[in-house]
């Protein structure tokens, strides 16, 4: 089956009550409000979530869908291609994939919906980060997508959303910018740390990464008799992260069972290969995190390739 898709835009919204009122003036029909819970998964490709949607009003009947989409992050409409599928037991389906996969984030969102023609509006106060608009142009399968890319410009100079709203991340990932999904990074690293092949050093180790789309990864350290054969932690959590299409290691949890773990000096250098200097660096212990530094504070004047060849 084909993905479906359509056209998207998402800025902070200052004024919730005056852009209503714009959405209005610009003929678009109030379908009323929603409360909605996204939980997302940690999917090995693209993203994953359940939405678990009811309707404002006694009595009104809730649904529940499962959310398969890939969709670039930039400031701008960009395109997303998505596959729904009716879920009638959610709670089952929800255990279910944590157990498989892991749960990274859960959004909540109260959602007012208007439609103007083929887009959606959605005018929504989501828990933790405020009131946004998004704009949603859905595309029968034969379009070349000019046409929902001219209606979601239309309406965003309607509406008043202005460049400096514009985000480029779904909700999801600026929720984990806040430290959502630090607790499961934690449980994924000490997880990781039980399960180390140290015959040899008996010292295990365990790290958790989360990547730009908020998926989580984690790796143990890995002994051989032949001892430069052996990897650290941070190289096996890395060769997970980027064998699943990532490209950007977003948070850091380094774990072990002693008074202060840092990574080695090598593996500083290679968390910088695909992290920023500010990227959280969580140096835990069995019990949860002792400090949180940021990688330029391990890896201070970093090797940087684009810099060396400028």
């Amino acid at each position: 089956m084909n993905a479906l898709r359509n056209v998207e835009l998402k800025a902070r919204d200052p004024e919730p009550a005056r852009t209503l009122q714009a959405a209005l003036a610009a003929g678009a029909q109030d379908q009323g409000a929603l409360h909605q819970r996204d939980t997302y998964f940690a999917a090995r490709e693209g993203r994953l979530k359940l939405r678990e949607e009811r309707p404002e009003g006694d009595g009104a009947p809730s649904r529940a869908q499962l959310i398969a989409y890939a969709r670039a992050d930039e400031a701008a409409a960009r395109t997303s291609a998505y596959h729904l599928v009716d879920v009638p037991d959610p709670p089952g389906l929800t255990a279910a994939l944590d157990a498989a996969l892991g749960i990274s984030v859960v959004v909540e969102k109260t959602r007012r919906l208007l439609l103007a023609g083929t887009v959606r509006i959605h005018l929504d106060h989501v828990e933790g980060l405020g009131d946004w608009v998004e704009l949603e142009a859905v595309a029968p399968p034969d379009s070349d997508l000019s046409a929902e890319h001219a209606q979601v410009a239309a309406l965003r100079a309607a509406l008043g959303m202005t460049d400096d709203r514009v985000v480029a991340t779904g909700y999801a990932a600026l929720l984990l910018e806040q430290g959502a999904a630090t607790q499961r990074l934690v449980d994924l690293a000490r997880r990781a740390m039980d399960r180390a092949y140290a015959p040899y050093s008996h010292f295990n180790v365990g790290v958790g990464l989360r990547d730009e789309a908020g998926a989580l990864h984690s790796g143990a350290n890995v002994e051989n008799s032949s001892y430069p054969q052996g990897q650290c932690a941070e190289t096996s959590a890395i060769g997970a992260l980027i064998s699943s299409g990532a490209t950007a290691i977003r948070e850091v949890a380094v774990m072990a069972d002693t008074e202060l773990i840092v990574p080695c000096g090598g593996c500083r250098q290679r968390l910088a290969e695909f992290a920023e200097p500010t990227t959280p660096v969580h140096l835990c212990g069995p019990e949860g995190v002792r400090r949180t530094v940021a990688l330029a504070e391990l890896l201070p004047l970093a090797f940087d390739l684009a810099e060396a060849q400028a």
